[in-house]
């Protein structure tokens, strides 16, 4: 397995707050990893500090081996891309323009050539047109590729995300709660998309409350609690660890045990 990401004692403290506690974690090439723990685990603030929103104050993140840039945009050219809990699609704009604005990070045309449409510019918008039809197909979104994203349902909208995230042509896929007030099959269908993801080449490190949806979908599971990595390993040695159950229903009063 070829290292995507490796993150070496990533710390990330708010004064007298640790959030994140060194954690290690490493996600290979083709793999898909998740990423548990009980609410202020800290793993939303773990993903911002793999993605440049936060600059660690501890540790290091690389991906294939060399030091990530400690902004977004950046990172995004790197080859990291991500989802949020809550949706930031752009409402009012239709789906294909929201995947044409990922490819951003991929196109080269300067301002002048974007201000008179020079044939680099045009050629360059025909090709993320092409593209972004391409990954409306592959999220099954083709037919509503004119569609405001804001009429969209709330499954599609989530999977547009996804399409948009993949526009920048990731190496490491981060997907944040993916099936966050999905239905049943909602989630199914979402479970599926992400193993096309990975198919296609992209590893994915995931967060997800729904541990149906991790335990059948991951490769390796870790745990955060309190910002610290619990345990990692193969979804049914997690799920059946005893210190995992205790960090999610809590520990067991030592009285109740022992009466």
């Amino acid at each position: 397995m070829t290292p995507v990401l490796q993150a070496h004692g990533v710390t990330m403290r708010f004064g007298g707050l640790t959030a994140v506690d060194g954690v290690d974690l490493t996600v290979g090439a083709p793999e898909i990893v998740g990423l548990i723990g009980p609410n202020g685990a800290g793993k939303t603030t773990f993903f911002n500090c793999l993605t440049g929103l936060y600059v660690p104050t501890g540790g290091e993140v690389l991906l294939h081996g060399t030091p990530l840039p400690p902004r977004p945009a950046k990172v995004t050219r790197a080859g990291i891309a991500r989802t949020f809990q809550n949706i930031r699609l752009f409402a009012n704009m239709t789906a294909l323009e929201n995947v044409v604005v990922g490819r951003h990070t991929r196109t080269r045309a300067g301002f002048l050539a974007a201000l008179g449409h020079g044939p680099r510019y045009r050629r360059e918008e025909r090709e993320s047109q092409e593209r972004a039809h391409e990954l409306l197909a592959f999220v099954g979104l083709d037919t509503e590729a004119r569609h405001l994203a804001r009429n969209l349902s709330y499954g599609a909208q989530r999977r547009l995300e996804i399409a948009r995230a993949l526009a920048g042509e990731p190496g490491l896929l981060l997907l944040d709660e993916p099936t966050a007030g999905m239905n049943q099959r909602e989630s199914r269908e979402t479970e599926a998309l992400v193993r096309a993801v990975r198919e296609r080449g992209t590893a994915v490190l995931v967060i997800e409350h729904d541990m149906r949806f991790i335990m059948n979908l991951c490769d390796r599971v870790a745990v955060l609690v309190q910002g610290a990595k619990l345990t990692e390993g193969a979804p049914a040695d997690v799920q059946a660890d005893e210190r995992v159950v205790a960090a999610y229903l809590g520990a067991p009063d030592e009285k109740e045990t022992t009466a």
